[in-house]
C-alpha cells in the first residue's frame, strides 16, 4: 500500500483531510494559501466542503505539502461520487409508485431481477434490467411499445408487463452467438426447421435454435408474463442479428411451430428495422401484415396443393388417426401441426385428435 492511499471508513469532504494535514504539519490557512499562491478565500472554501480540489490545486498541495496530487484528485473523487449517490438514492425512493408499473414482484421471483432491501436498490435493480438509466427514459424506450413495434390489432397487454417480457427476449438474444443475418440463409434454415417439427421437443427447439443462429436470428423462448398476452415478436437487435421471441402461451406444438413461422415472415416480409408483437389470436386479425405472416406459417408447414387434395379426400366429420398420420409423415410435418389446421378450417372438431399434438411444458 502507498503512503499516502486513501482508504476511508467513513466518508467526509477532502478539505477535513487537508485541514488534518496541515494541523499536523503546524501550518495555517494564511500560511498554505500564501504558499500555494492562492487567496485564502478559496483556501477556506475547500476546507469547508465548498469549493472541489480541482487538478491544478492537487498539484499545488502536492508540491506544498509533499502529498501527492493523485491522493486528493482521488479523495475528490470519492466524496463527489457518494454525494452523486445520496443524491440519486434519493431520487430512485421518489420514484418508487413507478414499479407499480412494472411486474416487479415476478421479475424477483423469476431471478431476471436481484430483490431490493429499500425502495432505491428495488428501483435500480429494475432499471438495470430494462438498460435504461432513469424512469423518463423507460417511459421513452419500454412504456409505448406501439411506438417502435407494430402490435396486432385487439392486442391488448399490459404495457410494463410487455415491455419486461421483450427485454428479456433482448438479453438473451444478446447472450446468444449468431453468425450475421442473411436472407437467402434463413429461408434455407426455415425448409430445415419444417422436418424438424417432427423430432419430439425439446431436441427440436434446440436444433430449430442452431438453425436459426446459422442464419443470424436468435430464437429466443421466454415464458409469458402475467398480463402480458403476447405468443410471439420479431425485431431487430443490429442490423446484423434479428431475434424472434416466443412464449409457449398455448403450450402445444401446432401452436408453436404456427407462430414461429408466423413470426418468420414477418423478418422475411417486412423491411429490415421492422418490428412485430403478435397477441395470443394470430387468426384473429384483418391486418395485412398478419394475413400475409399467417398464410406464409399455413403454406410453409403444410404446401397448399397437397394440403388441398388431402382435404378435398377427407369425409367430413370422420377424420381419422391414421389419415393424418399418414398424410403428416408424407409432407413431413408434425401431426399436430396437421390437426391444428383442420380443426382451423373446420373440417375437424376442436376436441378430436389432440392427443397427436406434443404438449409442451417449461422446464423448472
Amino acid at each position: 500500500m502507498e503512503l499516502f492511499e486513501y482508504v476511508p471508513n467513513v466518508v467526509s469532504p477532502p478539505g477535513s483531510t487537508l485541514l488534518e494535514t496541515i494541523d499536523a504539519m503546524g501550518l495555517t490557512q494564511a500560511e498554505l494559501s500564501q504558499r500555494m499562491g492562492r487567496p485564502a478565500k478559496v483556501v477556506n472554501e475547500i476546507i469547508k466542503g465548498k469549493a472541489a480540489i480541482t487538478l491544478d490545486t492537487a498539484l499545488q498541495l502536492e508540491r506544498v505539502l509533499g502529498v501527492p496530487a493523485h491522493f486528493w484528485r482521488a479523495r475528490e473523487e470519492q466524496y463527489q461520487r457518494y454525494l452523486l449517490n445520496r443524491r440519486d438514492e434519493a431520487e430512485l425512493s421518489a420514484q418508487r409508485e413507478w414499479l407499480k408499473q412494472i411486474p416487479y414482484g415476478e421479475l424477483v421471483k423469476r431471478g431476471w431481477i436481484a430483490p431490493g432491501a429499500n425502495a432505491a436498490q428495488r428501483v435500480r435493480a429494475s432499471l438495470e434490467y430494462f438498460g435504461v438509466a432513469s424512469v423518463e427514459a423507460w417511459h421513452q424506450v419500454w412504456a409505448a411499445p406501439d411506438a417502435a413495434y407494430r402490435r396486432s390489432p385487439a392486442f391488448d397487454a399490459d404495457p410494463g408487463a410487455l415491455a419486461a417480457w421483450l427485454r428479456k427476449g433482448e438479453i438473451d438474444a444478446r447472450a446468444m452467438e449468431c453468425e450475421r443475418y442473411r436472407k437467402r440463409a434463413f429461408v434455407s434454415a426455415l425448409e430445415d426447421i419444417r422436418s424438424l417439427t417432427m423430432e419430439p421437443p425439446p431436441d427440436s427447439i434446440l436444433k430449430a435454435q442452431q438453425v436459426c443462429a446459422r442464419a443470424g436470428v436468435a430464437l429466443v423462448f421466454v415464458q409469458e408474463l402475467p398480463k402480458c398476452r403476447a405468443s410471439g415478436a420479431v425485431r431487430w437487435l443490429n442490423r446484423h442479428k434479428a431475434i424472434i421471441q416466443l412464449s409457449l402461451r398455448y403450450k402445444t406444438s401446432d401452436h408453436l411451430w404456427f407462430t414461429f413461422f408466423h413470426e418468420a415472415g414477418h423478418l422475411l416480409h417486412g423491411a429490415q428495422g421492422d418490428a412485430f408483437v403478435d397477441g395470443p389470436d394470430l387468426h384473429a386479425s384483418t391486418d395485412e401484415a398478419e394475413l400475409w405472416a399467417n398464410q406464409f406459417a399455413a403454406d410453409t408447414l403444410i404446401p397448399p396443393s397437397a394440403y388441398r387434395e388431402f382435404a378435398e379426400s377427407l369425409d367430413p366429420g370422420r377424420v381419422s388417426r391414421d389419415e393424418v398420420l399418414q398424410f403428416a409423415r408424407l409432407i413431413g410435418t408434425d401431426p399436430g401441426v396437421v390437426v391444428g389446421r383442420l380443426q382451423h378450417d373446420d373440417r375437424l372438431p376442436y376436441s378430436h385428435l389432440n392427443d397427436l399434438k406434443v404438449r409442451l411444458q417449461w422446464a423448472e
